[in-house]
C-alpha cells in the first residue's frame, strides 16, 4: 500500500464522441439539427427529435445522445420543419404531415452517414408523428424509441391517439413516467397490447411527461440497454 501513495495511476478513461452542427437543405423539408459521432466506429444510427413546445436542444435529448454515443450509435437530433418555421410555440394541425416528412428526410440524411440500420425516435409529439410515419412505412426504421408517449390529451383519456397502433410493425421501445398526465403506464400498458411487433417498456419512477429532462433521475444506462435488448431479440 505504501508504495502506491504519490503515484498518479493512469487508468483508462472511454474515448468521447464528437458533436456537431448537422444541415442538409438538398431537398425538402430542410434538415437541421446537431449530430453526435461515436469516438470508434459506428454502423448504427439515430434519429431523435423533440415535442410539441419544444426543440432539438431539450435537456433530454441531449442527454439521451450522448449517452447512445457513448455506446457506439450515431445520434441526429433534429428540429421538425413546424419548429424551423418559427421559434417557438407548438405546431399547428395542419403541420403534422410535413413533420413527418421532415423525419422521413431526416433519416434519409443520416443514411449519408451511418451504413447501417437506423432507428427513429421523439419526445411527446415528435415520437407520435416517428410513430404514425413508420406504421406507414414500416421499412423506413429499423426500430422506434418513444418517450412519454402522449397516448391523451391531459385529463381527457377518451381521445386516445393510438389508432394506428395496429398497423406497426417495427420493434418499440416505450419510455413513460409513473406521473405522466398524457397517460398512465397501466393506460399505456394497455395501449401497447395493440401493437403486432416486439416492445419494451422502461418505467421511469415519479417522472412526469418531461422524464427528469435527462437529469440524474432519468435511467439514460437503462435506457440504452433496452434499445440493444429490443434490437437483439
Amino acid at each position: 500500500m505504501a508504495g502506491t501513495m504519490g503515484q498518479c495511476l493512469d487508468v483508462p478513461r472511454p474515448a468521447l464522441s464528437s458533436i456537431e452542427p448537422f444541415e442538409d437543405d438538398s431537398a425538402g423539408p430542410a434538415v437541421q439539427g446537431v449530430l453526435h459521432r461515436p469516438a470508434g466506429p459506428s454502423a448504427r444510427g439515430l434519429v431523435l427529435t423533440h415535442g410539441a413546445g419544444s426543440d432539438c436542444e431539450a435537456p433530454l435529448l441531449r442527454a439521451l445522445a450522448a449517452a447512445f454515443a457513448q455506446s457506439g450509435v450515431t445520434v441526429l437530433r433534429c428540429d421538425l420543419p413546424f419548429r424551423q418555421a418559427r421559434a417557438s410555440g407548438p405546431p399547428s394541425p395542419t403541420s403534422a404531415a410535413r413533420d413527418r416528412e421532415g423525419l422521413r428526410r431526416a433519416v434519409t440524411a443520416l443514411r449519408s452517414v451511418v451504413g447501417g440500420p437506423i432507428s427513429l425516435g421523439g419526445h411527446s409529439y415528435g415520437g407520435r408523428q416517428a410513430s404514425m410515419l413508420v406504421a406507414d412505412d414500416p421499412t423506413l426504421a429499423e426500430s422506434l424509441v418513444l418517450l412519454s408517449y402522449p397516448l391523451h390529451p391531459p385529463r381527457r383519456p377518451r381521445e386516445p391517439r393510438t389508432e394506428h397502433f395496429p398497423a406497426l410493425r417495427t420493434p418499440t421501445l416505450f419510455v413513460h413516467g409513473s406521473r405522466d398526465p398524457f397517460g398512465s403506464l397501466r393506460q399505456l400498458g394497455q395501449a401497447i397490447r395493440l401493437i403486432a411487433a416486439r416492445t419494451l417498456l422502461v418505467a421511469v419512477e415519479g417522472a412526469g411527461h418531461d422524464l427528469a429532462r435527462g437529469g440524474p433521475d432519468t435511467p439514460l444506462a437503462s435506457i440504452v440497454e433496452a434499445f440493444g435488448r429490443l434490437r437483439s431479440r
